[in-house]
């Protein structure tokens, strides 16, 4: 590919997005001695997720806001791929013109609470304000402590940090993968565990977009991290099959393990009442199969009308105990 004289990256403009862009450019360039660095790029893009900072994620769409911008530019052919936190990307394609050409090894997918007290989750006195934005993460709260109060939380990782430090909260819940890619795993109080906050379906996963046609993807090919592919497109097709995205309280997670994928489901309502859990397995290369067979369960049990409900939160975000 020596032909190549530049490769243009569009990213989000955070901290976060600088942070995993650098170090997929750290790969790329270790794995081939004869790229440099002034190959790359950077152009941070403003989303309109970044650009409504202060809003709920569900009430100005939820759907594709940290990548519809550079999707855009990828088709008009201002840059040549975007790098994405892959949880941000819905499941339900919209572009059929591009494509994740690569996926970067995935860092542990759990959630993390960050206290002023230093007090686990189940230890935080009751009252105590935890911020987050995600649905999900709001009914998983509810279905643990619902003596606790929920306060929207939105901002890049460093502007939800300052906030705790400033009190307006008493514990945030952010992703560990996001805050070790930050070198900020020291203010983690405790890692959530998955029995009790299963996480976002590809959440820990960075990914690289780009046309499908586009003359890159062999540049990326080399880091390409199949068990994170696999186990993140297992995920992503769940979602997909039940019309799910990331306005619902759903929580997904797939793992390879001696050539055998699980699969971790959890679906909430918002109310915090667990209203679907399962557990299956398979031969890995099974997986788009056993994707399809848990998918067609969750329909049959919980209802397609159900699902969809649950993609809109019609009460206050925020909560308070009775």
């Amino acid at each position: 590919m020596s032909e190549l004289q530049k490769i243009v990256v569009g990213i989000r403009s955070s901290n976060l997005s600088q942070s995993q862009t650098n170090l997929l450019i750290q790969e790329v360039l270790s794995s081939d001695p004869n790229l440099k660095r002034d190959l790359f790029d950077i152009k941070t893009i403003k989303t309109t997720g970044d650009i409504h900072n202060t809003h709920r994620l569900d009430r100005i769409g939820g759907k594709g806001l940290f990548i519809k911008e550079i999707e855009e530019k990828i088709i008009l052919g201002e840059i040549d791929i975007g790098v994405h936190s892959m949880k941000d990307v819905p499941a339900q394609e919209a572009l059929p013109d591009l494509d994740i050409i690569c996926w970067m090894k995935r860092y542990k997918a759990n959630d993390a609470l960050l206290s002023n007290s230093g007090k686990s989750f189940m230890d935080l006195p009751a009252g105590s304000v935890i911020g987050t934005s995600s649905i999900r993460r709001r009914s998983q709260v509810l279905s643990l402590r619902k003596d606790l109060c929920i306060k929207l939380l939105r901002g890049n990782v460093d502007t939800r940090i300052q906030k705790l430090k400033n009190q307006e909260y008493d514990a945030i819940i952010l992703s560990l993968a996001g805050l070790a890619r930050l070198n900020l795993e020291h203010l983690v109080t405790e890692i959530l565990d998955f029995k009790l906050f299963l996480p976002a379906a590809c959440q820990g996963a960075v990914g690289v977009q780009a046309s499908k046609a586009s003359k890159v993807r062999e540049i990326f090919s080399s880091i390409n991290d199949t068990q994170t592919e696999i186990e993140c497109l297992t995920e992503r097709r769940v979602l997909k099959n039940i019309n799910a995205n990331c306005n619902s309280p759903v929580s997904i997670f797939a793992k390879i393990m001696n050539d055998q994928i699980q699969i971790w489901f959890e679906l909430h309502d918002h109310y915090g009442q667990k209203i679907f859990q399962k557990k299956v397995s398979a031969k890995t290369n099974n997986y788009f199969e056993l994707s399809d067979t848990l998918s067609n369960e969750v329909i049959e049990i919980v209802g397609q009308r159900k699902i969809n409900e649950l993609d809109e939160l019609k009460d206050d975000f925020n909560y308070t105990p009775d």
